[in-house]
């Protein structure tokens, strides 16, 4: 067996992952569906936006060399229903904000700078151009909107909508199986016998695989049975990718990477310096990205976030994958591991424009309990002394 200090690192093993890991093609999909999804095209401009030359502001459109004065009120232009006629020499619109400044107008005085005066209003001396958005101020008709590779969030599909873009091409959602495997696992809910246990890793692996994108089937968990685990294995691997939960350490009923080799699998690697997660397992069968994590709930946890997840994410096309570390600082010193990097779970807090990340008690790879109160993953590097408290650190949100 590899000793620790010759296993891949964190960093190593996601770039093993990544080499392997190409895009899946892109698909036509409706702007009303694509927050979340990958962008595989930069999508442009339908039209110019603004469209048209629109106030900034509500109060009256004028010509500038006309203020400061007095001007005759002869119309009025709002949003949707613009001014038909010409802003002449000594008149001004009443207009409303994003509404059409008026042919001849070239500046907006606001309503709180106006007097009203009989059937005209007096105005302050304004410039050409104040209160006036150009048209194709924000973006030229053909331009582009958002760059290829990145995620669709709130402002981008608003912008792509305002700019008139009804469908985009977006990268393949990937199709990906979850398989939790153990002769002691059962549905929550049901009885317990003796040594059993309920199974929650399929679960929380679904969650984390359906907020990167991935669309999620949960197989049925399999006992430590080769029939059973090969008939399961060998439908998950009619998929882009699969998951397995448990059976990949070296006992005689962990069945998965065996299996995995009948099946024509090519493991990639087993085990990486991380505490926890070290058993992990990565193998390509064909086309499909096979991931063999362990079953201790954390260590699953884990892997999936170092590992998975930048996978689904670059099968969707986005440009820079995962991890996404973050800087804090320690709330408590901490202690090195020599042999491994190590993510502990914890509670981020915000104190005085910084990050501060306090362990959560527990640390061990069972307590999937315990993890229910951490919303961070903080990385200690391998080493030896301790991580002092204040010290800068990267983390991970969960």
């Amino acid at each position: 067996m590899i000793p620790v200090r010759d296993l891949p690192s964190i960093d190593r093993a996601r770039e093993l992952v990544l080499a392997r890991t190409h895009p899946l093609g892109p698909e036509t999909v409706e702007i009303t569906q694509a927050a979340g999804r990958i962008l595989a095209a930069a999508p442009t401009a339908a039209v110019d936006l603004p469209p048209f030359a629109s106030s900034a502001m509500d109060g009256y459109a004028v010509r500038a060399a006309d203020t400061p004065g007095r001007l005759r009120v002869v119309g009025q232009s709002a949003a949707g229903r613009p001014y038909g006629g010409e802003t002449g020499p000594g008149e001004a619109v009443l207009i409303s904000t994003g509404a059409v400044v008026p042919t001849g107008a070239d500046a907006v005085v606001p309503v709180e700078r106006i007097e009203r005066d009989g059937d005209g209003v007096r105005v302050e001396a304004v410039d050409a151009g104040a209160h006036v958005r150009p048209r194709a101020g924000d973006v030229h008709a053909g331009a582009e909107v958002a760059p290829a590779g990145i995620a669709l969030g709130a402002s981008q599909v608003g912008a792509l909508a305002a700019a008139g873009v009804a469908t985009v091409l977006c990268g393949r959602r990937p199709r990906l199986g979850i398989l939790a495997t153990g002769s002691e696992l059962r549905t929550p809910g049901s009885a317990l016998g003796p040594g059993e246990i309920y199974e929650s890793n399929s679960l929380a692996l679904a969650a984390q695989a359906a907020s990167a994108g991935a669309l999620v089937e949960v197989f049925s968990s399999v006992a430590d049975d080769r029939a059973a685990t090969r008939a399961a294995i060998g439908r998950g691997l009619e998929l882009d990718l699969f998951i397995t939960s448990g059976g990949v350490s070296v006992g005689p009923h962990d069945l998965v990477r065996g299996v995995l080799a009948e099946l024509g699998a090519q493991e990639i690697f087993w085990r990486v310096a991380v505490k926890p997660g070290k058993p992990v397992a990565f193998s390509v069968a064909a086309e499909t990205l096979v991931f063999g994590l362990p079953g201790n709930p954390v260590s699953s946890l884990v892997a999936f976030e170092l590992f998975v997840r930048p996978a689904i994410e670059a099968l969707q096309g986005l440009a820079e994958p995962g991890p996404r570390w973050l800087p804090g600082r320690l709330a408590v010193a901490v202690t090195r591991g020599e042999g491994r990097d190590e993510l502990l779970r914890a509670r981020a807090d915000v104190e005085d424009d910084a990050v501060f990340l306090t362990p959560v008690t527990g640390q061990e790879s069972h307590m999937i309990a315990r993890s229910a109160v951490a919303n961070a993953l903080v990385l200690v590097r391998r080493g030896v002394g301790v991580v002092e408290r204040e010290a800068p650190v990267s983390y991970l949100q969960l």
